[in-house]
């Protein structure tokens, strides 16, 4: 069986879908089916049971996973460690994060990423709100994983990793605390915290100034430190909104957080300078994208009761 074709089985083994399969791995639906196939002739069982419907391993195919996807894994060790010493992938490479879930992601990609390329040495650093971008431009942080849209002619923008649904942080007490949900309409009937030295297109699309019907959203309190927007909101200086997933790092006894039924999700991507597309740049990015596609977390618990 060659590499490749370990790769397709390996593929579809996770993913159950022939389309997915074939997207995943850039080739064509007819180019996966027949490399399935052919590993099925050569084994003489089935690998897969297909209807319409669905895609399920057989218990053949359970043993031929299980068998294939540890040596597999070390196969792309080897090669990537000898693609990356005749590219050079050495010294020191700075990765920060903005927020607390992102740095979960970083951590367990910087953990990958030692593992591939030991002359390396990868240095986490969380982002500053006060001013994100500033060091990539400086050179102080060489990749950035944050809350999109950043839109600058110096700083590249690569894929983007995860999505989150958003929440509005509210006072303990407040009537929309008591409601399973909010809407984007409800933002007109409270103050808005917000957190400023951010580009002001960053602002306007997460602190929007009107409702989608158009209705005026108050300003509240601004302020440069999410701790600040918390205690703000403690404090029934207004609402705030945020992704949903800081109810489970960021819990406090005087603050609700209220799912948002109708708000689109908040986007995490990559970040880099432009004059600083280097090999190990562009390494950590893949090796960060391949840990996000292995982790697929089960959803966290709901955002009520916190």
């Amino acid at each position: 069986m060659e590499l490749r074709e370990i790769e397709i089985f390996l593929v579809l083994a996770e993913e159950l879908h022939f389309g997915r399969t074939a997207d995943r791995l850039r080739v064509s639906p007819a180019r996966v089916s027949q490399a399935i196939k052919k590993q099925e002739r050569a084994i003489g069982a089935e690998l897969f049971k297909r209807t319409s419907r669905s895609v399920q391993l057989t218990p053949t195919g359970k043993v031929l996973q299980e068998g294939l996807a540890a040596g597999y894994q070390q196969i792309k060790e080897a090669l990537s460690a000898a693609a990356a010493a005749g590219r050079g992938i050495t010294g020191e490479l700075a990765v920060a994060y903005s927020a607390a879930w992102c740095g979960t992601l970083v951590v367990a990609a910087t953990d990958v990423f030692r593992a591939r390329h030991p002359n390396c040495t990868v240095h986490i650093h969380e982002s500053p709100l006060l001013d994100p971008i500033g060091p990539l431009r400086d050179g102080t942080h060489h990749i950035q994983l944050i809350e999109l849209p950043i839109d600058e002619p110096d700083i590249v923008n690569g894929p983007v990793v995860f999505t989150e649904p958003r929440a509005l942080v509210v006072p303990r007490g407040h009537p929309f605390a008591e409601r399973d949900t909010v809407s984007m309409e409800d933002l007109a009937e409270a103050p808005l915290i917000t957190v400023t030295s951010q580009p002001q297109y960053f602002i306007d699309h997460h602190y929007p100034r009107r409702t989608p019907k158009g209705r005026p959203i108050r300003r509240g309190p601004s302020t440069t430190a999410w701790q600040e927007v918390l205690a703000l909101v403690g404090a029934g200086k207004g609402v705030s909104p945020t992704c949903a997933r800081a109810a489970h790092y960021y819990s406090r006894p005087d603050v609700v957080y209220v799912p948002f039924r109708d708000a689109p999700p908040v986007e995490y991507g990559l970040l880099w300078a432009a004059t600083n597309s280097t090999p190990k740049v562009h390494a950590f990015i893949e090796t960060l994208l391949g840990t996000a596609r292995n982790q697929r977390a089960e959803p966290l618990p709901p955002v009520r009761g916190h």
